[in-house]
């Protein structure tokens, strides 16, 4: 039995990922689902750089915008709701393209990876809460290196939620989140997954990075923020993402406006950075240049997309 064919759009911030994804939806009647953990928030809309409607151009999107702020969102989350949108669009005789940025995410669904659920175990989260507060993220990290040293090498020092999570899955589990990815690996995947990356020359690409925090600071990034902090009392990943976290810092008078903007720019290339690294990792991955003339991009998918099982 052939399997269906997914097509996923992968690369790093600010490389044209939201433009190359809907002219690719056109051309071979796509719908598109998104693997960012941020877009998925209802309410944040310009830190996230999340399409208008304008943008989609009538190309319908999946898991954009439709999550409270309030909420805790999982892989497991994700490869649920994502897997549910692929059905829905191949019910309709269309084809799934997945997009974005977000590596864990998109390796959860081309890897087959099962990420269980956990019900959060919030007397052990304080307890890492309180451990991170006292003696510093560093212990934590080393901590779960020292489990796990497979998962942590794709982990920032910096990534507290990742940390956590790899520190959780042990405690509730007994097995690291290494030794779970290959149980799962280990289970035939349904789909056939057709994964194209953008690639970018550095400076160009930190260029883009740097005129696009521009324009999401024109565009009231600040008070976005404000009004998420003046609206809800509990925010626990939301305003851990990129451009967030800055602009609490400057809200809170820890940096200043200045600082903040060159911080967000900074954090963001660095972000970046990683995602290349994380991506570069799949040999699956057919690279297109995010600096080529867009059509030329177009036929290089199409023609993956078309040579895949025939």
């Amino acid at each position: 039995m052939t399997k269906p064919k997914i097509v996923v759009i992968c690369g790093p911030t600010a490389s044209g990922k939201t433009a190359l994804s809907i002219k690719v939806a056109k051309q071979i009647n796509g719908e598109i689902i998104s693997a960012d953990s941020m877009q998925i928030y209802d309410e944040m809309n310009i830190g996230t750089a999340k399409p208008s409607l304008k943008e989609m151009e009538g190309i319908k999107h999946y898991l954009i915008g439709n999550i409270s702020p309030t909420v805790r969102y999982s892989v497991a989350n994700f490869k649920k709701d994502a897997i549910k949108a692929i059905e829905e669009i191949l019910k309709k005789g269309k084809t799934p393209i997945v997009v974005g940025g977000t590596g864990l995410y998109i390796d959860s669904l081309i890897n087959g990876i099962e990420y269980d659920n956990l019900e959060i175990d919030l007397a052990y989260r304080n307890k890492l809460e309180e451990k991170s507060r006292k003696d510093g993220l560093e212990e934590l990290y080393k901590r779960a290196t020292k489990i796990d040293p497979l998962a942590m090498e794709k982990i920032s020092q910096n990534d507290k939620k990742r940390i956590f999570r790899v520190l959780e899955i042990y405690h509730s589990t007994g097995k690291t989140k290494t030794e779970q990815e290959i149980e799962s690996k280990s289970k035939e995947n349904p789909y056939n997954f057709i994964v194209f990356g953008i690639n970018m020359e550095r400076e160009k690409l930190y260029e883009r990075i740097n005129k696009r925090v521009d324009i999401m600071i024109e565009n009231g990034l600040v008070d976005e923020v404000k009004n998420l902090i003046n609206k809800y009392d509990n925010l626990p990943t939301a305003m851990q993402g990129l451009g967030y976290k800055e602009v609490v810092e400057y809200l809170n008078g820890d940096i200043d406006y200045d600082e903040m903007i060159e911080k967000i720019k900074q954090e963001t290339r660095r972000y970046a950075k990683r995602q290349l690294t994380w991506f570069r990792r799949n040999k699956q991955i057919t690279w297109v240049d995010g600096l080529e003339n867009m059509q030329n991009n177009i036929n290089i998918i199409l023609k993956g997309v078309k040579g895949e099982g025939e």
